[in-house]
């Protein structure tokens, strides 16, 4: 079965649709892959905010699930996860493997998976097409990893690690330092994907002439 979006086509679509079954399901496996090693590449990008280091894994999150839209961007989230599970080194971090279910940022990578699903969500409804509702849209996705990270963070540090757990604490270290650079690269995001249609409509126009 084709992982297609069936709204509005988003940028993956533009490879056009082949005719077969097999086919589409050998495009759609090759874009999951693709989205697997785009996120990867980044999740090895960092630079600081502050003391904490911010990697790009979160805008490869956000560009994989609007360009491959929000099946096939969930598709390739999961795949990411279990590369990583597996022993691949993808994670931002140098832990991998099933160990890394112990560790307090695990949460935030399982969140990865609906928030790919929901910027691809809005880009099937062409909200990446325009700068500012991407924008809009894709700092709701952002926030997606937050809500499952923050309190898997929680218990891995109580139940796991024995640390004293406070609101306050976990907010300090798995909330406050993110929200800047999490803002930074929804904008860039909002500024790439947009671009990105800006080229593909100008290739169009060119190739009807």
């Amino acid at each position: 079965m084709s992982l297609a979006a069936p709204s509005r086509r988003v940028l993956a679509d533009v490879v056009g649709r082949p005719s077969t079954r097999a086919r589409a399901v050998a495009v759609d496996a090759a874009l999951v892959l693709t989205g697997v090693a785009l996120v990867a590449l980044l999740a090895k990008v960092s630079f600081f905010i502050g003391p904490i280091p911010i990697t790009g894994q979160t805008l490869g999150v956000i560009v994989v699930g609007a360009a491959l839209g929000a099946r096939r961007g969930a598709a390739a989230l999961t795949a990411y996860l279990l590369v990583g599970l597996a022993g691949a080194p993808v994670f931002a971090g140098p832990i991998a493997g099933p160990a890394y279910v112990l560790a307090p940022s695990f949460g935030f990578v399982l969140g990865f998976i609906p928030a790919a699903y929901a910027a691809g969500w809005f880009a099937e409804r062409a909200w990446d097409r325009r700068p500012v509702l991407a924008f809009v849209g894709f700092v709701g996705a952002s926030v997606i990893p937050f809500l499952v990270g923050v309190p898997y963070m929680a218990a891995i540090l109580g139940a796991v690690l024995g640390q004293q757990v406070t609101l306050a604490g976990v907010l300090d270290a798995g909330v406050w330092p993110f929200i800047v650079p999490g803002i930074i690269k929804a904008a860039a995001a909002a500024l790439l994907v947009p671009a990105a249609w800006a080229l593909v409509r100008g290739v169009d126009r060119r190739t009807r002439r």
